[in-house]
């Protein structure tokens, strides 16, 4: 019988000890890649969906709430913005100079938990400039261009109409008044763009406008007539009167813009400057001379990161600390299988192994539970990544990939082994100096 053979019956032998000893080396394992693909996805969606945005201007509040609303969409905005000031941006003669150009979005509605944004075509093209560039966008009002997640998600194609909800959740007032249309389908880019519902700014201020009140055929003549004989009534002059209620209701002016009405304007600007004075000088200005408030996106990920790190952080050392503990029980569980199995090696010897080959046998065993809890510790990962996943996609309508193998995994196979090989050396020690003649005789 070779070593592999040997050493799988030997771990055999005592099946609960070697079950715990799989189980918590497989969760200590699986909890250290779990944070790894974790960490690594995150910081991949969230710097390709910084797009190389300089600086978010919006409505006081919380900065990295700005941030997560109108670059990752993931939160509630602070607010809205005026036109007005939103205009500063461009004339200020303190301000436009330093700045290249600002990309607005409007924010407010959704369907079926997939938000509308309102915008411009250069906000495709910070994600997809060739899409941008070949891709039939929406043009008019009430048109829309659809993310590649939300066209497969709701199965809307190009033709297909819908009603928007208010808010950003599903549960708001639908505006079955203004029906939206999907004119394009973009590709599949893994940004943010995928599951956004892109249409111009006027369309999402149409969409709140309030209803105005129609002309009421039946309900004027009835008031018109008010319970009188109107019998030798001049018709000509009804119907010229008539012609000029529906020339009036066909020419209704269109609402003005209140330019300082915030509900009226913007949710944020996305801005991008000429040069780095412009991350010195701007901020401060705006923060303190407007009502808008300034957020820088790389500054505020970061400090994200931070935050999540405080947790990530300790779940790494409740990590180790597993695996410590499952080391000492591999450990534990060779060196008390050594005292039932002297005999044996003495046996082993007298039939010609040598005291290597002992010593490898246990060293093989340490190495076996090793590579088996690293396995199971790589299914509990991926297979929690993939459930958190899905929750994540529920309620951020992010999705991760949950069966993507890092080249980190190949180090923590590296650690898993040494551990295996550290907590089977003095065991295998042991068998390398058993004594013939002095286990044999007893």
């Amino acid at each position: 019988m070779n070593l592999f053979n040997l050493s799988w019956k030997n771990i055999q032998i005592k099946p609960l000890s070697t079950l715990l000893s799989l189980i918590l080396f497989g969760l200590g394992v699986g909890i250290i890649t779990i944070l790894l693909l974790i960490n690594q996805q995150l910081q991949e969606k969230f710097q390709k969906n910084l797009a190389g945005v300089d600086m978010v201007v919006g409505a006081k509040g919380s900065p990295l709430q700005l941030i997560l609303s109108s670059i990752y969409h993931i939160d509630n905005p602070t607010g809205n913005i005026s036109l007005r000031e939103a205009a500063l941006l461009k004339k200020h003669p303190r301000i436009a100079p330093l700045i290249e150009k600002t990309i607005p979005l409007a924010l407010g509605d959704s369907y079926k938990g997939y938000r509308i944004v309102g915008t411009e075509h250069s906000y495709v093209e910070l994600y997809d400039s060739a899409t941008a560039a070949t891709a039939k966008l929406w043009q008019k009002d009430l048109e829309v261009t659809i993310g590649a997640k939300v066209a497969a998600e709701l199965q809307l194609k190009a033709g297909d109409e819908f009603f928007s909800a208010h808010g950003l959740m599903d549960d708001g007032h639908n505006h079955e008044e203004n029906p939206l249309k999907v004119v394009s389908v973009l590709p599949k880019t893994k940004t943010v763009l995928d599951q956004l519902i892109l249409t111009n700014v006027s369309t999402v201020r149409l969409l709140h406008k309030k209803p105005e009140i129609e002309f009421d055929e039946e309900h004027e003549e009835e008031e018109g007539h008010d319970g009188h004989d109107h019998e030798g009534h001049d018709h000509e002059g009804h119907d010229h009167d008539e012609h000029d209620h529906e020339h009036e209701h066909e020419e209704k002016k269109v609402e003005p813009i209140d330019l300082d009405d915030p509900t009226q304007g913007l949710t944020s600007l996305l801005v991008f400057f000429r040069s780095p004075m412009g991350n010195l000088l701007l901020p401060n200005f705006i923060n303190q001379n407007t009502k808008m408030q300034t957020a820088a996106p790389a500054y505020e990920a970061n400090r994200l990161y931070e935050m999540m790190g405080v947790g990530t952080r300790a779940l790494q050392v409740l990590a180790y600390v597993i695996i410590f503990i499952s080391a000492l029980s591999v450990f534990i569980s060779l060196f008390n299988s050594l005292k039932d199995r002297k005999y044996e090696l003495a046996l082993m010897r007298v039939m010609g192994a040598s005291r290597w080959r002992l010593f490898f046998l246990i060293i093989l065993e340490g190495l076996m539970i090793a590579i088996l809890g690293y396995l199971i510790g790589l299914v509990l990962s991926h297979g929690g990544m993939s459930i958190f996943s899905g929750m994540a996609e529920d309620a951020y309508q992010y999705s991760f990939d949950g069966w993507r193998f890092l080249k980190d995994e190949l180090y923590i196979l590296i650690g898993a082994l040494s551990i295996g090989i550290l907590a089977a050396v003095i065991p295998a020690l042991i068998a390398y100096r058993v004594d013939i003649s002095e286990t044999l005789t007893k």
